[in-house]
């Protein structure tokens, strides 16, 4: 056998090897409901929650507690299936987090807590089109 088709079918599996490892890592969207079910299971893999924080009827944000230090804190978040959850994140508060429409929470459920490993943020868009009010 030629040498380049050795090489070429190394490559080959190194590329298999990886793709396979990597699928392993992937974590999935669920609700609060069903990420506390993959727990209960004795699933401990990350898994994505889609939702916003918790508002009052004046759509100001509730439930966010700093620890004293700051380096920590919790919120409540509500998922897409409208389930309140009090969120744990072991970091300091993202920028512009009460700023964000949208919040995913990367975690799991630790004795009925969700821990989030990272906070993704969607922010409102700075390109997004505001109403021009023309005094006519």
């Amino acid at each position: 056998m030629k040498k380049s088709y050795i090489i070429a079918i190394l490559v080959i599996a190194v590329a298999v090897v990886l793709v396979i490892s990597t699928a392993g890592d992937a974590s999935s969207y669920v609700s609060f409901d069903q990420a506390y079910q993959m727990a209960s299971n004795g699933n401990r893999n990350q898994i994505h929650v889609v939702g916003e924080l918790k508002k009052d009827s004046s759509g100001n944000i509730i439930g966010i507690e700093k620890s004293s230090d700051k380096l920590s804190f919790s919120f409540i978040m509500v998922d897409d299936n409208q389930k309140e959850q009090k969120v744990y994140y072991n970091e300091p508060m993202p920028p512009d987090f009460t700023r964000s429409e949208k919040v995913v929470v990367v975690g799991f459920y630790d004795n009925n807590v969700f821990i989030a490993k990272k906070i993704l943020l969607k922010c409102p868009s700075k390109y997004q089109e505001e109403k021009i009010n023309a005094g006519v």
